[in-house]
């Protein structure tokens, strides 16, 4: 119990750096809103404090409330991004005086529980992972503000390995069950549970995510400007927004080049695409003869040991994900060239499936058979319908606290400010089988 109060101790202080490093600034990028589809970033810093209060201050330890008066400031139900701007959030000294305050008290908490107790909350440090999930999701949320403020020198950048090119284009999964979702990860989500088999026909699914450069062939091709590749509502989404090309990408003569983080650069052909939506990400899929994966085949192909009878917590294996098996944790500002982790392969051959770019689905989010909300509807099951489409895999930006095979995202199908790509996937043909 002691080494697990030491690791969750350890990993509160990791989230709570990373969130101070990137709200390291003045007090002006702070406060305004650089997009209508975020919230400033001041409200982000001050909502995951709130957040640790409500869950373990109050929820799991009793704690009388520290500031019960900026409860309805910082739920993110009542107020939509896009209207935060006006409401009487903390300034950024206050932000990091009340987090502060709220951290130093879990702490305590943290010293004092019992993860033996049969609370659910409090069993196996639940609680505690809810809160550090939820900070380093925020973190990545920041990120993403930070892309759209376009504010150069602000997000650090970093080194990452070289790509390899060899290796085939597609690999197979055979016809059969799986075990998909999980009942014994203890910081998994309510909507990756309960664990239930699938029965799946073989299939053959991308290697490795989509390219810079495969997209660009599609944008060469003519692929925005033929209806034949969209969906009617993914045609007309391109026609209204006049969308030609991923978010942040431009055409400089027979160049295309990108703003990231506030630096232009020309575009690596060599890094998985990133910043484009579920209809780019479809229409792309139909111009190169495939579709996008069902959630249930992106997971299979990802963490399915079939020799073993049994799914991965990572595509590699039970290890930790380290620098040297996935992108992870803002090592670096951006994807990781194709083909850059060979030891993080799944069972099948698959690479890449952890890190770089959230992957696309073509699944809608739902629950799963026999699913139960835990600790609050609001997490997952407002979600559930035909809105959002389930993303898999974790981006670059995404912490390896908050990644494994079973993790589900999710987001509407137009957003493109997230670091989002896809792979492709096909059904094997009979004579494949």
């Amino acid at each position: 119990m002691t080494d697990l109060k030491e690791r969750i101790a350890a990993q509160l202080t990791a989230v709570r750096d990373r969130s101070l490093g990137y709200t390291a600034a003045e007090d002006d990028l702070l406060v305004r809103q650089h997009s209508p589809l975020m919230s400033p970033l001041v409200w982000d810093l001050a909502h995951v404090g709130n957040y640790e209060e409500l869950w373990v201050l109050r929820a799991a330890a009793g704690i009388t409330p520290l500031r019960p008066e900026i409860d309805d400031i910082y739920d993110a139900f009542k107020t939509p991004r896009r209207d935060r701007p006006a409401l009487p959030f903390l300034r950024p000294a206050e932000a990091r005086d009340y987090i502060g305050g709220v951290r130093g008290r879990v702490l305590d908490v943290l010293d004092a529980v019992d993860f033996a107790d049969p609370d659910p909350l409090r069993r196996d440090g639940f609680v505690f992972g809810l809160v550090i999930q939820h900070e380093h999701q925020h973190d990545e949320t920041m990120l993403a503000t930070l892309q759209l403020a376009g504010r150069p020198g602000v997000v650090r950048d970093g080194d990452l390995p070289p790509g390899l090119s060899a290796g085939p284009e597609e690999v197979y999964v055979p016809a059969g069950e799986f075990l998909m979702g999980t009942d014994s990860l203890p910081w998994a989500y309510d909507n990756e549970r309960p664990a239930h088999r699938v029965d799946l026909p073989a299939y053959w699914i991308d290697r490795l995510p989509v390219g810079n450069a495969a997209y660009a062939a599609f944008i060469e091709d003519g692929g925005y400007h033929d209806a034949r590749w969209w969906t009617p509502e993914g045609w007309r989404w391109r026609q209204e927004n006049g969308v030609f090309a991923p978010l942040f990408w431009t055409r400089d003569g027979g160049a295309w080049w990108r703003t990231r983080f506030g630096r232009p650069e020309p575009v690596p052909m060599d890094e998985p695409v990133q910043h484009v939506c579920w209809y780019e990400a479809d229409a792309y899929a139909r111009w190169a003869g495939k579709r996008l994966p069902s959630e249930a085949e992106w997971e299979k192909a990802c963490g399915w040991d079939a020799a073993a009878g049994r799914a991965r917590p990572y595509p590699w294996g039970e290890q930790d994900p380290t620098p040297e098996l996935a992108n992870l944790g803002h090592r670096a500002a951006r994807p990781a060239p194709l083909g850059a982790y060979p030891g993080g392969a799944s069972p099948y051959g698959a690479e890449q499936m952890v890190g770089d770019v959230w992957e696309w689905t073509a699944t809608w989010f739902d629950g799963y058979p026999g699913f139960r909300a835990f600790p609050y509807r609001e997490y997952s099951e407002v979600f559930f319908g035909k809105e959002y489409r389930v993303l898999r895999g974790g981006s670059w930006a995404a912490d390896p606290a908050a990644v494994r095979t079973t993790f589900r995202n999710w987001d509407y199908p137009i957003r493109r400010q997230i670091f989002t790509g896809f792979r492709c996937a096909r059904t094997a043909t009979p004579e494949e089988r």
